[in-house]
């Protein structure tokens, strides 16, 4: 419940005092009124972004299949966004854990990771049939929280209580943001999703920056909000058939960006500052698609660059070499015995193709053991995660 000294409502909402003393942010619905400006600046920013975008998805389509390029860029997403949130967990760790592999040195967080990589790939699967809705955005988030940190917090449930965002140790009196009461929780995911299904002139990826913006600042949930707020950023592009895969995925950016990241999204609330927030986030999208262009660029080169290296050193050998490169594409770690029934070889001869794919340097031996050896395909995984 509010008080009756309310703020006037700005162009985004505004910051309303309620009955236990705290100030809550209310936010306007969307469009923005008035409209957006679309100014010289935002116009070219907005073509630029459009172009890298269309020329991404019509490289991913030149991939020899395109599905194994989604497979790890949607495993680099999960890394990326979720180290925003803290984890430690890099990309080989959450490969490993697919692989099933136990260590003493995994990190204890990568689980969230790889509960990232399924509520993606669920909502993907999803949107096939269900269009992007509040009902589908409550289906992923219980799947990212899923039996991991914050678990407890009700997973899929919009939050019955004020949450806010601050430094650690602050209250609701010094917070640096408090999203909407909870009783106005519902009411705003319904006219966000109304706004997302309305017919539009507006470009779409202004749209998408502003529904973003504002999933952000509703805070719907508990925890995990930043999260299932970047997966709607490629969940809407792939719902609009602007992108043919899911290959989209900003975290790199606003990680690189961070502070800039939550000053613009700050500066929208207090100052109704649409237009800078839709430049920051337009020139992400140009970023990241033109490094994802580059990506696959280099993907098809090093696929090429290794079949003439296999060719050239395995001799006899060289047919089994090249299924299990095509294989390391969907599947980045290996044992011997994966190579084995993927050969239809002997173990030892499995084995002896696994040391030549290693003096080649297309594989690394990475857990140390001299008994049940996992492979790593490095150079692939460093195309996408460099560190």
């Amino acid at each position: 419940m509010t008080s009756v000294e309310n703020n006037p409502p700005g162009r985004s909402g505004a910051y309303i005092t309620q009955l236990n003393g705290y100030k809550a942010f209310i936010p306007a619905d969307l469009p923005p009124d008035p409209p957006v400006v679309i100014d010289d600046d935002l116009q070219v920013l907005l073509s630029r972004a459009d172009r890298s975008l269309g020329r991404l998805d019509g490289s991913i389509l030149t991939l020899p299949n395109p599905d194994l390029f989604v497979f790890m860029y949607v495993r680099k997403e999960a890394v990326l966004s979720s180290q925003i949130e803290g984890t430690q967990s890099s990309l080989q760790d959450v490969l490993a854990a697919e692989a099933k592999i136990l260590s003493p040195h995994q990190p204890k967080d990568v689980n969230e990771v790889v509960n990232y990589v399924e509520a993606m790939n669920y909502g993907l699967e999803r949107l096939k049939e269900l269009p992007l809705s509040v009902r589908l955005v409550r289906e992923i988030h219980q799947k990212l929280m899923h039996g991991v940190r914050g678990s407890h917090l009700t997973p899929g449930e919009l939050r019955r209580t004020q949450n806010w965002i601050g430094s650690a140790g602050c209250t609701l009196a010094d917070a640096a943001f408090v999203p909407p009461p909870p009783h106005e929780v519902p009411g705003k995911l319904s006219q966000l999703e109304s706004f997302i299904h309305s017919d539009s002139t507006m470009p779409l990826l202004l749209k998408v920056g502003l529904v973003h913006a504002q999933f952000e600042t509703i805070h719907p949930f508990l925890d995990g909000n930043g999260r299932v707020g970047r997966l709607l950023i490629t969940f809407l592009l792939c719902q609009q058939d602007a992108l043919t895969k899911p290959v989209l995925y900003l975290s790199y950016f606003f990680k690189q960006h961070r502070q800039e990241y939550y000053e613009r999204l700050q500066a929208v609330r207090d100052d109704g500052a649409w237009e800078d927030w839709l430049k920051f986030f337009l020139r992400g999208v140009n970023q990241v698609s033109a490094e994802a262009t580059h990506t696959a660029r280099e993907i098809i080169a090093m696929r090429e660059l290794h079949r003439i290296e296999i060719t050239d050193k395995l001799g006899r050998a060289a047919g089994n070499g090249h299924k299990v490169l095509e294989y390391l594409y969907a599947n980045p770690i290996v044992s011997v015995n994966d190579v084995q029934a993927q050969t239809g070889t002997t173990y030892q001869a499995a084995n002896g193709l696994v040391g030549k794919l290693v003096g080649s340097g297309i594989l690394r031996e990475f857990t140390g053991h001299a008994r049940n050896r996992r492979f790593i395909y490095d150079p692939y995984i460093k195309l996408f995660y460099p560190g």
